[in-house]
């Protein structure tokens, strides 16, 4: 399942899926055009000749953005509108559906994928248990924090990961960058003082979130290279990803839902005797496999630049349809913080794009 991340996770949204199903991507956008030559690359010919559509660029970011915007929303209207109280359960489910639909187009021949032999599980395990409990903190917070504000405390994993990557790989980041680094955490910690609907337990969750987020990027950078020894190809495509994080996290889930004790309330909600709970639920597997397919599709027809600074671009509306449609209390001083922190992420988009191409 993927939420919709912070830019740093824009690149690898999908990388992420499970983070599909929460759409918190999760890598840094350092390399994003050699991750668009590796998307041309990987992905199989016949699904790069799509039909000659007049203006497909336009059509394809049109698609990422509902994509990645219903992604969040959905996955919030079933924590908060449903008041659903097993996180865990909903992200096996997700990950059960991405699965299911990845495994049957890859058995069909329409996608490539890369066999999950025993070599790279050992290899990519320390990255999915990170993952795992990624996705699982994304979900506890956003059934306590509203949606505009957890897109501003998610930019605090790109503040972590950039002082990461200069510590652990000496990555050299320009004054723009951590300009806008500094505005992202003025307006985390201004959104936070100002936010009428502060919830401590969902702020803890989103502060850990941050961690793990920041971790499973620095983390994915430094296997990446194993993981791709570790294949019969010696390749590992997006898709792959896909399928290999949300296998191995159904076993760690399955755990954790008992640890949790989610099974009693599973027992005894009428959520599930719900037809429509199910389709809704469903519903959030496939659109969180969605912003797999039409990242892909959007990088092929763009450039690196604008799939960045839309991705940055995307939280405005993403923000404004959370205060709108779940009614949330806010106050000037918190929506000009809302607005700062969704400014320094597009700030930080091309600061992040101008540093890399003088690089």
């Amino acid at each position: 399942m993927l939420i919709p991340t912070p830019l740093l996770g824009e690149k690898h949204q999908t990388l992420a899926t499970g983070i599909s199903t929460m759409g918190t991507s999760c890598v840094d956008d350092t390399d994003l055009e050699d991750v668009k030559a590796s998307k041309d690359r990987d992905m199989p010919s016949h699904l790069l000749m799509l039909p000659n559509i007049q203006n497909q660029s336009l059509l394809s970011g049109f698609a990422y953005c509902i994509a990645s915007c219903s992604m969040i929303l959905v996955n919030k209207f079933v924590l908060s509108g449903y008041g659903f109280n097993a996180g865990i359960f909903l992200m096996i489910y997700q990950n059960i559906v991405s699965v299911t639909i990845v495994s049957a187009l890859s058995l069909s021949g329409v996608i490539p994928t890369e066999p999950l032999t025993w070599k790279l599980i050992k290899v990519w395990l320390p990255v999915n248990i990170i993952f795992v409990g990624m996705l699982i903190t994304s979900m506890f917070s956003l059934k306590y924090i509203n949606v505009a504000m957890l897109t501003i405390l998610k930019n605090v994993a790109n503040v972590l990961t950039a002082s990461g990557e200069t510590y652990f790989f000496k990555k050299q980041h320009d004054r723009q960058v951590w300009i806008s680094l500094m505005l992202m955490i003025i307006s985390a910690i201004a959104g936070g003082i100002t936010d009428l609907s502060f919830h401590a337990v969902g702020y803890t969750w989103q502060i850990l979130n941050c961690f793990l987020t920041a971790s499973y990027s620095l983390t994915l950078r430094h296997v990446m290279d194993s993981a791709k020894q570790a294949t019969k190809s010696g390749n590992l495509n997006e898709l792959s990803m896909v399928l290999l994080n949300n296998v191995l996290s159904l076993p760690l889930g399955i755990i954790l839902v008992l640890g949790f004790n989610e099974v009693e309330y599973l027992l005894e909600t009428p959520l599930l005797r719900m037809p429509m709970f199910w389709l809704v639920i469903t519903a959030s597997g496939v659109l969180g496999l969605a912003i797999s397919f039409t990242s892909m599709w959007f990088l092929r027809q763009t450039s690196a630049t604008t799939y960045s600074l839309v991705g940055s671009l995307n939280k405005i509306p993403l923000s404004i349809a959370g205060i709108l449609l779940f009614k949330v209390r806010t106050s000037m001083e918190n929506s000009i913080s809302i607005l700062l922190g969704l400014l320094a992420g597009v700030f930080f988009a091309r600061a992040k794009l101008r540093n890399n191409s003088q690089s």
